[in-house]
């Protein structure tokens, strides 16, 4: 599973594969903690990051959400998505 981008250590991946599931996600790591998030309205979805972390992340994927969205075609075709530029 690739890294697509990292801010305020926070880890941004998401799987490549053809059988990858719906509705299009990505998975976010924060120390030992671990989040899913949909792309469409940057909700997570499963998870138990902390509060801070959650919003910072809603807050990059509402801004990159035209990224995230072509990255998603990319990996659910099996391609490696691109980096994305981190929250600053």
């Amino acid at each position: 599973m690739p890294t697509i981008s990292m801010f305020y250590g926070i880890i941004i991946r998401m799987y490549c594969g053809k059988s990858e599931h719906n509705p299009p996600h990505f998975h976010a790591y924060y120390s030992d903690t671990k989040g899913i998030f949909r792309i469409s309205d940057g909700k997570m979805t499963d998870g138990n990051l902390p509060d801070k972390q959650r919003k910072l992340i809603e807050a990059w994927c509402l801004l990159r959400k035209e990224e995230l969205e072509a990255d998603w075609k990319l990996a659910s075709n099996g391609e490696t998505p691109f980096s994305i530029d981190p929250l600053k």
